[in-house]
Formats: C-alpha cells, sequence, structure tokens
C-alpha cells in the first residue's frame, strides 16, 4: 500500500528529462504491455502501446498485481479495477498515465524509485503547462482526478500539528500547508519546498494518486504534486497525517 513520496522535489527534477522525452535512468529496453496491443481500443491503451517505457510500467503493473494481497481484506480486482479505471481517464495524457501506473504500483507495493522520479518531472512540467494557461493565478476547484491540476494559493504554512508557524517551528516538528482552494499537505518531516514559500503565494497542485486499498469510507492520503510559482519549491505530499486506514 501506498505510504508517501519520499522527499522534497524541485523544479530542477525537469533536467532529467532529455530532450527525446525519455528519463535517462529509465530501463534501456522495454517489454510489455500487459495486453495485446492489436485489440485495444481506449486512448490510454493506445498511448501505453505506442510508448515503450509506459509499456514497461504497465508490464511491472501486472506482474506486481500477481502477488498482491489487500491490506484491508478487499477485493483484489475491484481494487484493480478501480486503478484501471484511474488510467483509462487520463486518455492519452502521458503525465496522467504514468501517475496512475505509479499509483498502481504503490498500492501494490512494488515502485521503483526511476518511476516515481519519472512521475514527478512529468507531472512537474504539466503543472508549469497549467500556470501558463491561467497567467492570472485565479483560483480553481482542488483537483478530483489523477492527472488534474489547478491553481490556487498558500493560506497557512505550520507545522505538522498546533498552529506554529512554519518558519519558527523547530524541524522536528513536521510542516503543513493549506490552499486556498480547500487543498492540503503534511510532512513529518520539514520540507524545504513548503520552508522556502509564503502566505499568499501562487502555486499549482496536482492530484497524483488516490488510495484504492483503504477500508470503506476512508479517503484519507491522496497525494498532490505541488509548486510554488514565486518561490519555485515543489513537494509530493499525502493531504493527511495517516494514509487510509492508518490511525
Amino acid at each position: 500500500m501506498m505510504r508517501c513520496f519520499a522527499g522534497t522535489y524541485f523544479l530542477s527534477v525537469l533536467a532529467i528529462i532529455p530532450a527525446d522525452g525519455f528519463l535517462a535512468v529509465s530501463p534501456a529496453r522495454a517489454d510489455g504491455p500487459s495486453f495485446d496491443c492489436a485489440k485495444v481500443a481506449v486512448p490510454a491503451e493506445k498511448a501505453i502501446c505506442a510508448d515503450p517505457r509506459l509499456s514497461a510500467i504497465d508490464l511491472l503493473v501486472s506482474k506486481a498485481f500477481k502477488g498482491f494481497e489487500p491490506a484491508f481484506g478487499g477485493d483484489k480486482r475491484r481494487i484493480a479495477r478501480g486503478l484501471i479505471a484511474d488510467r483509462n481517464a487520463c486518455e492519452s495524457d502521458t503525465a496522467c498515465i504514468v501517475s496512475a501506473l505509479n499509483n498502481a504500483l504503490q498500492t501494490y507495493g512494488n515502485a521503483p524509485s526511476w518511476i516515481q522520479d519519472y512521475n514527478i518531472a512529468l507531472i512537474g512540467k504539466k503543472a508549469l503547462e497549467a500556470a501558463g494557461r491561467n497567467p492570472g493565478h485565479v483560483d480553481q476547484p482542488l483537483p478530483s482526478a489523477i492527472g488534474q491540476c489547478a491553481s490556487t494559493h498558500i493560506k497557512t504554512l505550520s507545522a505538522r500539528l498546533g498552529d506554529d508557524p512554519l518558519e519558527t517551528a523547530s524541524p522536528e516538528a513536521g510542516s503543513a500547508t493549506t490552499f486556498t482552494n480547500g487543498g492540503g499537505a503534511v510532512s513529518y518531516d520539514r520540507e524545504a519546498g513548503l520552508a522556502a514559500s509564503k502566505v499568499g503565494e501562487p502555486v499549482v497542485i496536482c492530484l497524483i494518486s488516490i488510495p484504492r486499498d483503504c477500508p470503506k469510507d476512508d479517503d484519507r492520503g491522496r497525494v498532490y504534486y505541488s509548486v510554488d510559482l514565486v518561490s519555485k519549491g515543489s513537494w509530493a505530499l499525502p493531504d493527511s497525517q495517516h494514509m487510509c486506514g492508518g490511525a
């Protein structure tokens, strides 16, 4: 089950994508996908068949599913159907598809670090493109589907617990933020991207993970990638202290 993307990510992560769009640390040879490309009908599957790296990641998802056992006694195939629906909703959006496939790998407990890095690089680029389409930084509704991005502003910056301002809180106090469109992020660590930000600054947030292996009615732990358009700091953090099923 996915717990969190490790660490803080900055815009410099985009530099790991060379001009051809391929991630340098990904496998040199791609096998897959897990399905017959001659029979595909939905845009997401067509996009996977057309991209060797997406094909390789899809095959990893299929292999990881075989050893997956739900953490809370749920229906294994129902969880898989939800993850596939997330992927198919992306249509031909590569950044969205990689987010959905990485979310599946996190759920199944086997997400290689290069895929997480690729995910962050692509979604970071998409976030900047979304910012360019909204130069006035007008607030937009909180994203509800994987791959969606929205403009908003930082409402609060504090320690993980309590109302202590982040700038004066001890490093052990963790960090948290809320956004003016109702979103938020929290970390047990002092996130450098959050520490470099200020209340009122415009940010773009993109939903990159929706937990699917969860107890009924527990929807905590959605992960958002966020980039501060002033400080240029970024972070990928969940919206709650505990993931679904946690304390």
